[in-house]
Formats: structure tokens, C-alpha cells, sequence
């Protein structure tokens, strides 16, 4: 062999040796693969692991990195037109000297000189190098490497080729720029695994345990091959961010649509908050019964905020003006004038039951529950429901059961009055209080303005008292009476004196004075539950308070069905105290069985006759109203004697209390044969002669309640009960035209209504 091809193969095995070592490096850090521990070969120190090398090898490694070819190029060597560069016929030169990975493997394998493990490469990793070079020229071809940088990677691949005296000049430039070149690896780097970006040494490495010009080039190359992909990866985080705006977008135009259109959700016209900022509402008030942002409907509020009392009431949505000029009919004053005397001009009015104080037979849309989850009053409906549900249920309810056009309505039917029930918690709750706070102050206060605006005077009837004064479901807690009795007896009686000391002094306001006509105390007090004397007692305190406050008023109070004889001599001195009577025939169990004759004479008898006796002071108590009233003649409606309690008219009344109990049919025949099914059917489907009837039952007790202050028919309206409600009897023709300037002739003769069955 010649010299130099001595020379030349001698290279070639120190190059293969370094070759090889570095591939039994990379070998031990493949998957799978053994990975180094401490010891005389190598070491470990926290997550890089580094391997040692002998000060030789080191020596070595050093000089390997160092060499640079005899004729370096310029550092900004200027970049070639890509279709200009030479490619296929360069390699060609240089391959015609070089020996590929896969020639050299095979010669490598049949020399067993190298120590076991060393020098050899496996077919595996022969075809990996392969395809390293020829990505390498790929890469090449796509122009993402300098030509410079092909130069040298094939220089140092070929390094074999070059001269002793060549490798002498190397050495000698390494010496002398060695302080700058930072890519020479220092045995402590290299064991720390410390190396800086260039160089990757250590166990941090992928493929070797030190860095070589070669693995910095296969770097480099592999993250301009990554390109592609790093700029498909950048569109796709732009058209994620692109659409990650676009939801937030949308999502906050939902919001604002959404605010506005539960603002909107009754249908009314809510423009009045447009103009509004909600910055105005304070932050301490913002989401509560103040915040005008929150309110189901804004028709005829104000909706500028205030935080402005009177009698520690707010009066936020109310406008600061009012016009008293309006009368509701040619028959009666303006409301800015007068009334007179009620016995002369009594009141012909209608309550507006079943809104602010709900009652289940009203709206039994509220109650439509199982049984057994015992939802039965505005209590355990609110319970049930939970506070933002009760709030949200119940304030729709108060937007829509009642509007403008009712009272509308009322003025076009003839009336004069309105009575509107409402609870204590339109003013306070207790303890724990599941109802619905202060939101129906709002619309209490709205609705007397509606009255005004028509000419409608106001009774203002509060229906409901802490403790409950009757246990019945209008009061709002059906069940034990605990208000001036019980273990909480005395502090509900506090607690309702409180609650009429703010009242009074809100509506002694010069605003009220002509409109509130009548000012109502307790609603119904079950005085067979209760003690006389501590009605009559809380009564006389209620009173005096009312007039202190600046009510002047007539104030009301409930007979307590306590019979209108027995109140003769009592609350006597007391100037502008009204009694208050309810008369019904169909809750009681020896009345409900009168025919539809005897119901009609009892009205024109028996009822004139108890007028009569009340207004006397001689014999009964003096002035007196009958703030309700009805022309049904059967207890047939849904829940109008309470939730799953049945009905007396079919014998299905299950009280739970004897004395009142109806186990057997209470309809005049007292038989099988009782039926609901005509009385709760539509009116338009009643006979002539049945609608005769009503009307003259609606007429007689007109005339009877006229003997005193006047009279208020329950209800306005009801959702499925028409003989409860006067505009649906309005519809039907079974009310009277109120046009009408004589009495009912009680002393004509009634007629027996033979044609009709008295089986519902």
C-alpha cells in the first residue's frame, strides 16, 4: 500500500474510532438503552447527566473541535441565487473520495481489532445516516442552509484526506484563537452537563455526550427542516386567537342582549333605561330591590336612583308628581274633592286579590305542584323556589297579573274604589322569612298611582301580619295562628305596630291624603282562634298610631266573624274606625245548602238585615263595609279551600277539624249526584237561566251592602275561577251594569228557579 493511501486509511480508522465512540455514546442514551452511572466511565449529578472523559480523550476532543480547513470563508459569504448554486456535480467530486457510512460499516465489521462493541454499526443505524445525508443534501436542495455551511460539513466528514502538515496548520490557528473559541468543552462543563446553547454536552445531549461542528450543523439543519411545521403551528395559533376573539365578541353582545332583554321580557316599553348610566346606581345597591337594572318591567318607574326614605321607606321608582283632578265617573267627585258621606254615595269597588298576597285558587298556575312536596301558600312556594327563583317567579307575577289596563278596565266597569291586599313583606321580614322582599312595595306604590290616574280611590288592605292572623294560605303561612297568640304572640304584635308606624307615616305624605281613602289594619283576625281582648287592645294601639302619623284616613278593622252583634260598645270614641265585614255563603256548611232561591232572599233578607243592625250603633258597632263578597254559590274552585282540602259542595272537605269538615255532599240535594264539572265550566256554556240567577244573587247583595259604606266584589280577575271574578262576569253577563240608579227590588218575588238543578 502506498504511503499516503497508508497515510489517508490511518485517518480514516482515528476518524472511524471517534466515529464509533460517539455511536456506542449515542447508543447509550437511545430508549431502552442503559443509561450511565457513576463510576471510573462515567458520572451522574441532578436531572443532566454527564459523561466523563479522560484528560486524553478530552486533549483529543478539543483538538477535534478546533480543526478548521486551511481556507476559511468569510463569516457573511453572500448568499447565492438557489438556481445557481452548484449541487449534484460538487458532490459528485467530493463523493469520489468519500467512503459512505454503509461501505465503512461493512468493512468496519469484518476488523475485530476494536474492542467489543466499538466499531461496529449496526444495519439499523447505517440506514439512519444515510437518510441524516440525505436530508442533509434535501435540506440543501431547499436552499435552508448556506453553502458555507455544506462546505464545511463535508470537509469534516472527509477530514481524512487531508494532510499531516494540513492538520499541523489546524492545531497551530486552534492554538492561537483558542480564548475565542467558545465551542472547546471543558472537562467541567462536560460532566455537569453545563454546556451553553452550542454546547450541547452531557446527558443533555440527545445523541452525543460532547458537541462537535457536526452535531451543531444536524442542529441546525433539523430546526430549519421543523420550519414548515413551526409555520403551520403560528397560523394555527392566529386563527385560534383570531376565533378566540371573536367568541369573546360574541359572548359579551350576548351578555348585553341578554340584560336587555330581561328588561324587556313583559313586553312593555323599557326606553327609560336608556338613558340612564348604571354607574349611577351606587355599588352597595347594585343587584338589590333599588337597583332599577335589576327589575323585571320599568313601566311608569322612575329609574333614577335615589337612596331617599320616608318613614324609612324607599321611595325609589316613584315620580314626584301627581294629578288628584281625575274622577273614575260622572256619579262621583274628582278625587282631589271630597268624598262625602259613604252612607249617602257608598263605594262600589274591587279588590285586587291574588296579586301582591297570593292566594291559590286565584292563580293556581303557582301551585300546580305534587302533593307531596306540600306547596300550599306563598311560605312553602317560596321555599320551594329558593330566593332568586321566588324573586324572578313572583316579581313576573306582579308585572303581569296586574297593568294599567286594569285599572283601565275597573274605571270602564263603573266602579269607584279599589282594594288593594298586600303583606307585611312588602315593608319587612323576619328571621327566616323565606318571602320575597320590598319588590311588591314597588308595584303597590305603581298601582296607586294607576288609580289615581283613572280616578280610582284606594282601600289599602294589609292581608298578611307577622305570625299569621288567621293560618289560612292568603295570609301567607297556612296553619297555626301565632299572631297575638302563642310563645311568639306578643313580639308579632310589636312587630305589626312597627310595621304600621312606617307605613302610616309614608302614606300621610300630602300625596296620599285624597286618594287612600280607607287605611285597613289586620285582614280577616280569626277571633275564634284568638282572644277578644287582644284584638280589640292591638286594634286601639294600631288606631292611635295611625292618627299620630298623619292618617286621616278611615281606618279598618275586621269583624273577625266574631257575629256583628257582639261588637256593639267596643272601639267606641274612636273617630273614622270602620268595621269590616266579609259575606259569603259557600263557607259555611248551613248555608252552602241553600237553593238558589233561598240564596238570593237570604241575600236581600238576612244580609240587609245584619247591615242594618251593624250600622246602628245601638245594636252593633256603626259604620260599616263589606270590603268582599262573591255571587259563587259553590266552593267548586280549584284551591279555594286550600290546597288537596276537596270541597264541601261534593263532600270531599277534609279539614282535619270536625267542626268544619264536609265528609258528605253539601250541595242542595246532599247526594251522589253533586257535581263541580257545570260550575267550573265556562261561563258562555251556562244556561239562561243560570246566568239569571247570578246576576240577581250579584244584584241583592249590591243592594244589602249599599245599606252601609258600600261594598269591594272579590276578585278582579282569576285565571280559571269565573264566578270569583268580576271581569269575567262582566264578559259573561252575569253582573249588573252598575249604570243602574235604583235598588234591587228585594220585595218583588224571587223566583224558585224550578228549571234549574240543584246539583251544582
Amino acid at each position: 500500500m502506498a504511503h499516503d493511501e497508508v497515510e489517508s486509511d490511518g485517518h480514516r480508522r482515528r476518524d472511524s474510532d471517534a466515529h464509533h465512540k460517539r455511536h456506542k455514546k449515542r447508543r447509550s442514551r437511545e430508549p431502552g438503552s442503559k443509561r450511565p452511572t457513576s463510576g471510573p466511565e462515567g458520572t451522574s449529578r441532578g436531572t443532566a447527566q454527564a459523561q466523563r472523559l479522560s484528560m486524553g480523550a478530552l486533549a483529543q476532543l478539543n483538538e477535534y473541535n478546533s480543526l478548521e480547513p486551511a481556507e476559511e470563508a468569510p463569516k457573511e459569504r453572500e448568499r447565492k441565487p438557489k438556481r445557481d448554486r452548484p449541487r449534484r456535480e460538487e458532490y459528485k467530486a467530493v463523493d469520489a473520495e468519500y467512503e459512505s457510512p454503509r461501505r465503512a460499516a461493512r468493512r468496519s465489521r469484518g476488523d475485530r481489532a476494536h474492542s467489543e462493541g466499538e466499531g461496529y454499526e449496526s444495519p439499523r443505524r447505517e440506514r439512519r445516516r444515510t437518510r441524516e445525508y440525505r436530508d442533509g443534501e434535501r435540506l440543501r436542495e431547499r436552499g435552508y442552509e448556506s453553502q458555507d455551511m455544506e462546505d464545511r460539513r463535508h470537509r469534516r466528514r472527509h477530514r481524512g484526506i487531508e494532510t499531516e502538515d494540513e492538520e499541523a496548520i489546524v492545531r497551530d490557528k486552534e492554538r492561537r484563537h483558542r480564548k475565542k473559541d467558545r465551542r472547546v468543552v471543558s472537562g467541567a462543563i462536560v460532566e455537569e452537563g453545563r454546556a451553553t446553547s452550542r454546547m450541547r454536552g452531557g446527558a443533555a445531549s440527545k445523541h452525543s455526550s460532547y458537541d462537535s461542528y457536526d452535531s451543531i450543523a444536524k442542529e441546525k439543519a433539523g430546526t430549519q427542516w421543523n420550519i414548515p411545521g413551526t409555520v403551520r403551528k403560528k397560523k394555527r395559533w392566529i386563527i385560534a386567537g383570531v376565533a378566540l376573539v371573536i367568541l369573546i365578541i360574541i359572548i359579551v353582545v350576548a351578555v348585553v342582549v341578554s340584560k336587555k332583554n330581561q328588561a324587556n321580557d313583559s313586553g312593555s316599553h323599557n326606553s327609560s333605561l336608556d338613558d340612564i348610566s348604571q354607574d349611577s346606581v351606587p355599588l352597595a345597591a347594585r343587584g338589590t330591590y333599588l337597583d332599577p337594572f335589576t327589575w323585571y318591567e320599568t313601566t311608569d318607574f322612575n329609574v333614577t336612583y335615589t337612596n331617599e326614605t320616608v318613614g324609612d321607606l324607599p321611595v325609589m321608582g316613584l315620580f314626584m308628581d301627581w294629578d288628584d283632578s281625575k274622577s273614575a265617573n260622572d256619579k262621583v267627585p274628582a278625587i282631589e274633592k271630597s268624598w262625602g258621606d259613604y252612607t249617602e254615595t257608598p263605594a262600589r269597588g274591587v279588590n285586587l286579590g291574588g296579586w301582591l298576597s297570593l292566594e291559590p285558587f286565584i292563580t293556581p298556575s303557582l301551585f300546580n305542584y305534587d302533593s307531596r312536596l306540600g306547596i300550599i301558600d306563598e311560605w312553602t312556594l317560596c321555599k320551594h323556589l329558593g330566593a332568586k327563583t321566588a324573586a324572578s317567579t313572583l316579581e313576573k307575577h306582579y308585572a303581569t297579573f296586574v297593568t294599567e289596563q286594569t285599572f283601565q278596565e275597573i274605571q270602564a266597569a263603573g266602579l269607584d274604589h279599589v282594594r288593594i291586599p298586600y303583606s307585611y313583606w312588602a315593608v319587612q321580614t323576619y328571621d327566616d322569612d323565606p318571602y320575597v322582599f320590598r319588590t311588591s312595595w314597588r308595584y303597590l306604590l305603581r298601582a296607586i298611582e294607576w288609580a289615581r290616574k283613572y280616578g280610582l280611590r284606594v282601600n289599602l288592605d294589609l292581608h298578611a301580619l307577622p305570625g299569621s292572623q288567621n293560618g289560612w294560605n292568603h295570609s301567607g303561612r297556612q296553619g297555626t295562628v301565632n299572631w297575638l297568640n302563642g310563645t311568639d304572640g306578643s313580639l308579632n304584635s310589636q312587630r305589626s305596630l312597627d310595621v304600621h308606624d312606617r307605613l302610616t307615616k309614608f302614606f300621610a305624605q300630602d300625596r296620599y291624603k285624597n286618594i287612600i281613602t280607607f287605611y285597613g289594619l289586620a285582614n280577616e283576625p280569626r277571633m275564634v282562634s284568638l282572644s277578644a281582648d287582644a284584638v280589640i287592645s292591638w286594634t286601639t294601639e294600631a288606631f292611635n298610631l295611625a292618627r299620630k302619623n298623619g292618617i286621616t284616613a278611615n281606618v279598618v278593622f275586621g269583624d273577625g266573624f266574631m257575629g256583628l252583634g257582639n261588637w256593639q260598645g267596643k272601639l267606641t270614641g274612636m273617630d273614622g274606625l270602620i268595621l269590616d265585614v266579609h259575606q259569603y255563603v259557600i263557607f259555611n256548611n248551613d248555608q252552602i245548602v241553600y237553593t238558589h232561591q233561598k240564596k238570593v232572599q237570604y241575600a236581600c233578607d238576612g244580609w240587609t238585615q245584619q247591615t242594618q243592625q251593624s250600622m246602628d250603633t245601638s245594636t252593633g258597632f256603626g259604620p260599616t263595609m263589606f270590603a268582599e263578597w262573591s255571587q259563587a254559590d259553590t266552593d267548586c274552585a280549584k284551591y279555594l279551600t286550600n290546597v288537596g282540602w276537596g270541597n264541601r259542595w261534593t263532600g270531599t272537605y277534609d279539614s282535619g277539624n270536625s267542626s268544619t269538615e264536609a265528609l258528605t255532599p253539601k250541595c242542595p240535594t246532599q247526594n251522589s249526584s253533586c257535581t263541580c264539572d257545570d260550575a267550573n265550566a265556562d261561563p258562555g256554556s251556562y244556561s239562561a237561566s243560570y246566568k239569571k240567577f247570578l246576576k240577581m244573587f250579584a244584584e241583592a247583595q249590591m243592594t244589602s251592602f249599599e245599606k252601609g259604606y258600600g261594598w269591594w266584589y272579590w276578585t278582579w280577575d282569576t285565571e280559571d275561577a269565573p264566578q270569583w271574578s268580576y271581569k269575567k262576569g262582566l264578559a259573561a253577563g252575569i253582573l249588573p251594569d252598575l249604570a243602574y240608579d235604583k235598588d234591587f227590588n228585594c220585595d218583588a218575588d224571587v223566583p224558585d228557579f224550578s228549571d234549574l238543578s240543584e246539583t251544582f
